[in-house]
């Protein structure tokens, strides 16, 4: 009686084990703060905030809550979920019996049995209900759920890494897009200058008052300088075109808000510790998803090499008429069968290897992923600090060339000097001030690329991402 008794403890026992693997998170080295970061690491981040807290430009807000509504790679990236959903949803189907029905009618003659040469057509109807369910007695059918499920999540945490590449992208492209802005305006104001500047020359010229070196340095100086306006108005419509790419709209003209120099740059950027950022980043998250269906794979290809244990019911009949179909043609069965691998040629070990070998390339990946994003948030946050300094060196040259724009004229009034002086204190103006606007754009460029490496948004729902345009403005206002 003890062991009848013992005989379903075990079943449950066995019922409830699953082979393979358990997974277990591969250990990493984080370091205690990211490299060149000044301050000791605090808990708080950048990351924490939502994105229209660190974009403060109306303009900007709307272009994104479009882009995150419309946007092709974002749209592809929901229907990736979806499908994923779907097979883990196939995936767990396995756990329920499986039943279908089938019917049929077919009409035969046969010869007859007795030797005489007349007989009659038969028809036969039958239906049939069938139910087949695998015991997950090793865990296999669990195991592929688990990795099923997985996928599923690692798609997930795939679409919120687009959501934040977008909004970064079109951060990106929008302060590019202002940055050509400044240097047109830059380009035209300077290529008056010079044609003011050409025109004295050759009144001069005309008058004997002024050499043709003169009049000749300033007409290359003014074909120069024009040259750059039509090639910034290309750049401009390109970049105008990209941008309503990334909005899911046609090509045309994208609305403006602050300028360049208008844009808010944050003083101190707080990274947070960086243990905190495998939590933060959708891409460390996806990647360990991954792993983790991986993981269940190797426990997949485990409960491959042991006996698959299945129940089988059938319920229906077989008559030459449907009346009779469940009344003196009722037929039933009740079974079960265990199919068992005994000799496969070495095909299940191999499996197993292969799977093993799968789940290490998947383990380098993750680890791989873990390491780039904290050389990625250490190379943007010294570059924002860097570029600071090149910012403000930029900002003396050209205060100085402009001073020295205004002395030439100076002397030149005064007879003090000739207007080539005036000519070369020009020239070296409109390069510095370009600098000094590509500067101000790799700062803000800089910026959306920390805000992304960190991991930024990554408190908000999903719901929450977009819908943030009049928000915006009403801080703006404040």
């Amino acid at each position: 009686m003890r062991r009848l008794s013992a005989a379903p403890l075990a079943f449950v026992f066995l019922a409830g084990c699953a082979v393979g693997p358990n997974y277990k998170r591969p250990e990493v080295t984080t370091p205690a703060q990211f490299r060149a970061q000044v301050s000791p690491a605090q808990a708080a981040s950048l990351a924490d905030r939502p994105w229209w807290e660190i974009f403060d430009d109306k303009t900007l807000a709307s272009l994104i809550d479009e882009a995150l509504r419309n946007n092709y790679d974002l749209r592809a990236a929901g229907w990736r979920v979806e499908e994923a959903r779907a097979v883990a949803g196939i995936a767990r189907s396995e756990f329920y019996p499986q039943v279908q029905l089938a019917a049929g009618w077919s009409r035969s003659q046969f010869p007859s049995t007795t030797g005489g040469t007349s007989y009659e057509p038969v028809s036969l109807y039958d239906v049939n209900l069938g139910l087949s369910w695998e015991l997950d007695i090793w865990g296999r059918i669990r195991r592929l759920d688990e990795a099923a499920l997985a996928q599923y999540l690692a798609s997930e945490e795939a679409r919120r890494g687009v959501m934040l590449s977008l909004v970064a992208d079109v951060a990106t492209s929008y302060f590019e897009l202002r940055r050509l802005d400044l240097q047109l305006e830059i380009a035209k104001r300077s290529a008056a200058a010079f044609e003011q500047t050409r025109d004295l020359f050759d009144r001069r010229f005309a008058a004997g008052a002024a050499s043709a070196l003169e009049t000749a340095s300033a007409e290359a100086s003014l074909a120069a300088t024009s040259a750059t306006i039509p090639a910034l108005e290309r750049q401009i419509t390109a970049q105008e075109n990209q941008l309503s790419l990334l909005l899911g709209r046609d090509p045309g003209d994208v609305p403006r808000g602050a300028a360049l120099n208008d844009q808010r740059l944050l003083p101190e950027i707080p990274p947070g510790i960086p243990s905190d950022l495998l939590e933060r980043r959708p891409d460390v998250r996806a990647a360990e998803q991954a792993l983790i269906a991986a993981n269940a794979t190797v426990g997949v290809a485990t409960a491959n090499m042991f006996p698959t244990i299945s129940l089988t019911g059938a319920f229906g009949g077989v008559a030459p008429q449907v009346s009779e179909l469940f009344g003196t043609g009722k037929t039933w069965s009740v079974g079960g069968g265990l199919l068992t691998p005994i000799v496969q040629g070495g095909r299940l070990a191999d499996a197993r290897r292969a799977a093993i070998a799968q789940w290490q390339q998947v383990r380098l990946a993750y680890e791989r992923t873990v390491t780039n994003a904290f050389g990625e948030v250490s190379t943007a946050l010294v570059a924002y600090g860097k570029l600071a300094q090149v910012e403000g060196q930029l900002e003396r040259a050209v205060a100085a060339d402009r001073t020295a724009v205004q002395l030439a004229n100076q002397r030149y009034v005064g007879g003090l000097a000739d207007y080539l002086e005036v000519l070369q204190a020009e020239q070296q103006l409109f390069p510095a001030e370009i600098a000094l606007a590509q500067s101000r754009f790799d700062r803000l460029a800089t910026l959306v690329q920390l805000y992304k490496a960190l991991g930024g948004g990554w408190k908000l729902p999903d719901q929450e991402w977009s819908g943030h345009a009049q928000e915006s403005v009403g801080e703006q206002q404040r």
